[in-house]
């Protein structure tokens, strides 16, 4: 038996790696370490160079890990007796606190020592501002060679950000398999997380007050609330699909137009933060599930769900039969206008609950959230393969496409690019994406790996040619 692997069953795999190894490659800096190592190597340097009798400050900026450099360095020169150690722990104004404590005690100081950029500024201008002090050494850590992007804190941030665009891109993949499409996803998000919000606000204004006087009930209906809100919007937008038939991206242009005015509306009069909000509104967003991430299990959980629902259910295979042919899956007995309702449906709820979850990541409400996040959406299922024209499509491929845009976005993030050049090259990904799904639609794939010409069959009535569509 002969095995065949298509490029398309792991090519954006491949295409996501690629961009991980580029990233990687392109970010690597010369930085300053700040693992306990190094402080133990900078601790040697210090009782070499430094005499015994002269100060050491180190500072480390707060909630960083120059911070715990900070801290393993004065410990590790206590440790070996050093005895006049400064900590200044916190902003630049606290490294000159500590400066001035030491020239008004008549100190002497001997060395500074910093692991992070933070405070060199204070460093630079010590000879100028503190005449007392004008011989003394800087003592940072040997710098290496490091990516800044292949770091495990960095794939986390990819993760939580990719997290809401790969779910509310579940229910645009069955959209455009559906030769839909949904322009109102990111304006649902800004609604949703508006109208979550404000919900619990007012259960929360209605107990006098106190964020802390309501429990999970009360967060669980507002969530509720919005996600249910959004998933009637996308009701309504798959009625006039379904039954007026308006052009999707009509309907849901204006539909995006009316929702982030009603975002904006409510916003006016309703203004939602963090201090109107309890605690576990960040839950949602920040929890752990079984020492799982809430966001991972969600992502996991709905992949796996939609995977399910469109290979092993027949309404699955009714969305593809709508997007192959419209016409002749309701000849066939499909019920069209119930699956056109059933996707735009389920992309509003799923819409929903991404804006849930930006709000519980930020743990407040604004009319920004979602802004842009439609041609995110729509660039993860076009990347990851789902045909603009219907009919075919993954829900893991869309994943994968999530994963592509998110590992660029922190890429050129890191790189410097500015947001309107990130937008120019998302653009481009998208046109890029559609050139080659049309391209596959009219069997180029076959001309160029089967070397040979396509066959066209000719009929007998005149004229008319149809060319061997390959999958790819």
């Amino acid at each position: 038996m002969k095995l065949k692997i298509k490029f398309g069953d792991y090519g954006m795999v491949l295409v996501l790696l690629g961009l991980v190894l580029l990233f990687s490659l392109l970010t690597v800096k010369p930085v300053n370490p700040s693992d306990a190592r190094s402080a133990r190597k900078l601790a040697e340097r210090i009782i070499e160079e430094v005499p015994a009798d002269q100060a050491v400050v180190i500072y480390g900026k707060n909630k960083t890990d120059f911070e715990k450099f900070a801290r393993s360095l004065a410990e590790e020169l206590e440790s070996r007796d050093r005895k006049d150690v400064r900590l200044a722990i916190g902003v630049p104004r606290d490294l000159r606190v500590k400066l001035n404590e030491l020239r008004d005690e008549g100190g002497a100081l001997g060395a500074i020592a910093t692991a992070g950029p933070a405070g060199m500024e204070v460093i630079r201008a010590v000879p100028e501002k503190y005449p007392a002090f004008q011989e003394f050494a800087t003592m940072t850590p040997d710098s290496r060679s490091k990516s800044t992007f292949f770091t495990l804190d960095n794939f986390r941030n990819v993760t939580q950000r990719v997290v809401v665009i790969a779910i509310v891109a579940i229910g645009m993949t069955m959209v455009i398999i559906t030769a839909g499409i949904d322009l109102s996803v990111g304006s649902l998000v800004g609604l949703s997380a508006m109208v979550g919000a404000w919900f619990i606000k007012a259960r929360v204004m209605a107990a006098g007050g106190d964020p802390a006087a309501v429990g999970n009930l009360t967060l669980y209906s507002g969530f509720l609330v919005a996600i249910l809100c959004a998933g009637l919007i996308g009701l309504f937008s798959g009625a006039l699909v379904a039954y007026c038939k308006v052009a999707p991206f009509i309907v849901t242009l204006g539909v995006m137009m009316i929702a982030r005015g009603m975002a904006e509306q409510a916003n006016e009069g309703f203004t939602v933060s963090d201090t109107h909000l309890p605690a576990g509104f960040r839950e949602l967003n920040h929890g752990m599930l079984i020492g799982i991430p809430n966001t991972l299990a969600l992502l996991i959980l709905f992949y796996v769900a939609a995977h399910l629902f469109m290979s092993k259910t027949k309404y699955g295979r009714y969305i593809y039969a709508v997007g192959g042919n419209m016409e002749a899956a309701r000849l066939s007995g499909v019920p069209v206008a119930g699956v056109i309702l059933l996707v735009y449906s389920l992309c509003g709820l799923l819409a929903g609950l991404g804006g849930c979850l930006e709000a519980s990541r930020v743990n407040a409400a604004t009319t920004v959230m979602g802004t842009g996040l439609e041609l995110e959406v729509i660039a993860a299922v076009v990347v990851g393969g789902t045909s603009l024209f219907g009919g075919s499509g993954r829900v893991f491929g869309t994943l994968i496409g999530a994963f592509i845009i998110g590992v660029m976005r922190s890429g050129m993030n890191q790189l410097n690019f500015k947001d309107p050049l990130q937008d120019m090259v998302l653009g481009a990904i998208i046109i890029i994406a559609v050139l080659l799904d049309r391209a596959r639609q009219v069997g180029l794939w076959d001309r160029v790996f089967r070397r040979g010409p396509v066959v066209a069959a000719v009929s007998g009535t005149g004229g008319g040619a149809s060319a061997e569509n390959g999958d790819g």
